[in-house]
């Protein structure tokens, strides 16, 4: 895999000329492409404007950058989807059949389900949801856009697969407000400012997911009013994990129309595409210490020896999480060399490669 650079996103001030052209999906079997995406429009609920913007904007990204694209946004109800580039049935019948996709692209498909009433139709059925979770737990990539966290609100597996159980709540006014970054060394937000000022929709959610989820961005609910759904101090925006097997990047913003034509949020987003897609590495990889935590859970009942050496490496990562969240990033990063060491007596590289990327999330924070 390569490392993420930054890289000019050109021609993209273009998309706003381009999206009255009927641009065709690239599809999922061109030969030429590196990799192939499914984005998934499909509305049951509200319709958001930005799906046909952001669908366009996404197949000119793989035009750029070497991704064929198909669509899933067939019309429903109310709902005109996008019948010139829509697949002519539903792509989520079996794991089998969506692993040709390296990632799939959910773009704010509303099913009306927030009333969390269980006769109401969801998104995926569930031969459908059943392959998506086959999909997820082979490896697949998951990347949800804006109120992807309004959807499915009956299925909570795809609440923590959106990240930590947070579902869409209500949203102020649209209005400016500073998003700042939290993790500068993800592929998705290594070319962004640490403080990104913004016009958009700013969505509070029912939880607050920090405990399960690797933070990119929060929100300053200083610089805007949050309304009656106000999070407070801690307000997460961005996020992204290692899930099931799979992987899983969120990006609450993205409501207006010109998000899908401004290059600096295209850029976030493609780190977020390539990332799930498994094409990029860096910043720890979106990995948290409750992921390293639960690997060594998982190891310490092998062996009298692994209980020992667990417990030991535990004791260090509490100690180094704790460091981290007092801001005191270079001790985390002390600690955390330690319990590495240690953790090799262990014998389970996944859990060494997992405490360096650890150290290589706390060494960009430390910078």
């Amino acid at each position: 895999m390569k490392q993420h650079v930054q890289r000019a996103i050109t021609g993209l001030c273009a998309v706003g000329v381009t999206l009255g052209l009927g641009i065709a999906a690239a599809p999922a079997n061109a030969a030429d492409d590196e990799y192939h995406v499914l984005v998934v429009g499909e509305t049951l609920g509200f319709r958001h404007s930005h799906i046909d913007d952001t669908t366009r904007a996404i197949i000119e990204l793989g035009q750029e950058h070497g991704f064929g694209v198909d669509v899933w946004d067939p019309p429903q109800g109310s709902s005109p989807g996008q019948p010139a580039l829509t697949l002519a049935s539903s792509p989520f019948t079996t794991a089998a059949d969506l692993s040709k996709y390296a990632t799939i692209i959910f773009a704010s498909p509303v099913d009306a389900t927030n009333n969390l009433d269980p006769n109401r139709p969801r998104l995926l059925n569930d031969t459908e949801l059943a392959a998506f979770q086959g999909y997820i737990r082979g490896g697949g990539g998951y990347v949800g856009l804006h109120a992807a966290t309004d959807s499915m609100h009956t299925v909570p597996w795809y609440s923590e697969l959106t990240g930590g159980s947070a579902r869409f709540r209500n949203h102020p006014a649209q209005q400016t407000a500073t998003m700042r970054v939290e993790s500068p060394g993800h592929p998705s937000t290594t070319m962004l400012p640490a403080e990104w000022v913004r016009f958009d929709e700013w969505y509070n959610f029912t939880a607050n997911p920090r405990e399960d989820v690797h933070v990119l961005i929060t929100l300053d609910e200083s610089t805007y009013n949050p309304g009656n759904g106000a999070m407070g101090a801690d307000h997460p925006l961005a996020w992204c994990q290692n899930f099931e097997g799979g992987r899983s990047w969120y990006e609450g913003a993205g409501h207006t129309d010109a998000s899908w034509t401004d290059p600096l949020f295209l850029s976030h987003v493609l780190g977020g595409i390539e990332w799930t897609a498994g094409k990029v590495t860096g910043g720890g990889d979106c990995v948290t210490f409750g992921e390293v935590d639960g690997i060594l859970t998982d190891l310490a009942g092998e062996s009298k020896k692994n209980r020992k050496l667990a417990g030991d490496v535990t004791a260090y990562l509490e100690t180094a999480e704790a460091a981290a969240d007092a801001g005191d990033h270079d001790g985390a990063i002390h600690v955390l060399k330690q319990a590495k060491g240690k953790a090799h007596g262990i014998q389970d590289a996944v859990l060494v490669a997992k405490i360096a990327d650890l150290i290589e999330w706390q060494e960009a924070l430390a910078a």
